[in-house]
């Protein structure tokens, strides 16, 4: 059975919710889901777990979190070379641009990132709710 976690920061609860949605993919999947906020996760825990899934909405000018998600985030970094990782948030504004920034970050650190990321406009409907369902089952 595949361990998962799935790592996220909300504010709304937009993202929160998009988590969960997540959860219950690698749940319907097989999978052991295990839900952290960024401030109870680090790079310490990456290897505990087989995939990563990570969540955080857009803030300010299309950026991730800065306070709280982004220190988390990069304190993983040297630890996701070649780790099966998937990528999800919520925005109000913008074209996605902090999704395609963060996307190209992983990569750099050389984390495998298993399918497309999913992005949804303020709380997610069903079509992405859905799309969250099946990005959790591409990690299992």
């Amino acid at each position: 059975m595949s361990k998962v976690a799935v790592v996220y920061w909300s504010s709304t609860g937009n993202t929160e919710a998009m988590a969960n949605a997540v959860a219950d993919g690698i749940r319907e999947k097989g999978g052991e889901a295990v839900l952290h906020t960024c401030e109870d996760f680090d790079g310490s825990k990456v290897a505990e777990y087989d995939a990563i899934a990570f969540g955080c909405p857009a803030m300010g000018d299309e950026v991730l979190e800065d306070t709280e998600f982004e220190p988390m985030f990069d304190g993983c970094k040297d630890a996701l070379k070649g780790k099966n990782i998937a990528l999800f948030g919520s925005y109000g504004w913008g074209d996605g641009e902090w999704m395609r920034n963060w996307e190209e970050s992983c990569k750099e650190a050389g984390a495998n990132l298993v399918c497309d990321s999913v992005i949804c406009q303020e709380e997610p409907d069903d079509e992405a709710t859905d799309a969250c369902k099946a990005l959790g089952a591409a990690l299992v």
